[in-house]
């Protein structure tokens, strides 16, 4: 089993609000933990699975009377977004008994979802976002950055005995994202279509997002094709980084870059099937940023922000972050030093006036490499922000600890 290292924090959260949201995509490990945390309880808990056709239809006959039951247990209702009539009926039941961890709901990524949940229990839930599995989580079980970076990071995926299989998991997966996940959250194309898409997107990761040109090479108008985009990113599926642009007085890019937020995904939908034909690939330095932005991004405190930088005339940085309007850090994202700092980056520090300054390759080694410039690989920069208090730390611990 694998320790998570939000496990400690939902605990907590179960101590004080009446429900506790967990969402994530698909097969990310929500109902493995939730079923972890009813060992934490303080009261006896008890499980519901809605896409169970049995389960769903005595809850939707008599709701009330239902729940009623279970009025002084820990309720975990899975895929919650499949019965959102259901939302009123909770406030009411909380309302009337409001004591902690009466709910824990888990859910897949749905804007109805969301919307509704956020709308009615106000006040009553909070959330979490369950991520795929960071490299300081698999380390503990003997899984190296190299099997992290090239699988990806979810559960059954990484854990796969050989490549082949790995392979097997992701045609599934995308294929039923494509083709039953997309047309739930509303996106009414041909499948064939939206893998189109899914792999043109993949060919991008790392890039600008110009909508126009993928509106033409699809064949999808923009207004269409920006639904597609914000869907998939509220399916965690893509990150979309934004520019930092807050009182700098340059002329700054706008467009955001995109990434596939899991790097299994991405390398499957590249048809790269194996460790060595990612590092034939034109893309490897994509791919190695986009995993080193991710895993940053999974520890990142509430309330730091990451951003990139770039400026008309050259000056860039890859990740930037910012707490408030405050640029805290800036992180430049190489395979090695071989791959030089530009003088843009040097200029970008100085737009930004960060006082701390990174270069992550694969090897690291925490060293100077240039007055302003620390290299270091994926843990160290992790260490480096925990210190800077801008991370999440990571102790491995049973949830009954």
């Amino acid at each position: 089993m694998i320790s998570r290292f939000l496990t400690q924090q939902l605990i907590e959260y179960l101590r004080f609000f009446p429900v506790l949201g967990i969402v994530g995509p698909r097969q990310v490990g929500k109902t493995t933990l939730a079923k972890l945390l009813m060992q934490s309880t303080p009261k006896e808990s008890i499980y519901f699975d809605l896409e169970n056709p049995q389960t769903y239809e005595q809850i939707q006959a008599q709701p009330v009377w239902f729940f009623s039951q279970f009025k002084d247990k820990t309720v975990i209702i899975d895929e919650v977004q499949l019965m959102l009539p259901l939302f009123p009926l909770l406030r009411s039941l909380i309302d009337e008994y409001r004591v902690a961890g009466r709910f824990i709901l888990l859910g897949s990524a749905s804007p109805e979802f969301l919307a509704t949940s956020q709308e009615t229990l106000a006040g009553r839930i909070a959330f979490q976002e369950l991520s795929t599995l960071a490299l300081s989580e698999v380390k503990q079980m003997g899984i190296n950055q190299k099997v992290s970076w090239f699988r990806g990071g979810f559960p059954d995926a990484i854990l796969a005995p050989e490549d082949k299989f790995w392979w097997a998991w992701q045609q599934n997966y995308i294929k039923s994202y494509a083709e039953r996940d997309l047309a739930l959250l509303g996106v009414a194309e041909n499948p064939i279509v939206l893998q189109r898409l899914l792999r043109m997107l993949a060919s991008l990761h790392g890039s600008l997002l110009n909508v126009s040109s993928l509106s033409n090479s699809l064949q999808i108008e923009q207004r269409k094709l920006k639904k597609y985009l914000n869907l998939l990113e509220q399916s965690f599926l893509i990150r979309s980084l934004a520019p930092w642009s807050v009182n700098i007085s340059k002329r700054l890019i706008k467009s955001p870059k995109i990434y596939f937020r899991d790097t299994g995904n991405l390398h499957y939908l590249l048809n790269l099937s194996s460790y060595e034909s990612l590092v034939e690939n034109h893309l490897i330095g994509n791919s190695w940023e986009g995993y080193v932005i991710e895993q940053v991004c999974k520890q990142l405190k509430d309330d730091v922000v990451p951003y990139f930088y770039r400026t008309s005339n050259g000056a860039e940085i890859d990740l930037v972050l910012v707490r408030g309007i405050k640029p805290i850090v800036a992180i430049e994202i190489k395979l090695s030093t071989a791959n030089s700092l530009k003088k843009g980056s040097t200029e970008a520090i100085n737009d930004l006036a960060t006082q701390h300054n990174f270069i992550v390759t694969t090897e690291g080694g925490n060293f100077y490499f240039r007055p302003q410039w620390m290299v270091c690989n994926v843990p160290e920069i992790i260490q480096h922000l925990i210190d800077l208090e801008l991370c999440f730390q990571y102790n491995p611990t049973s949830p009954t600890s």
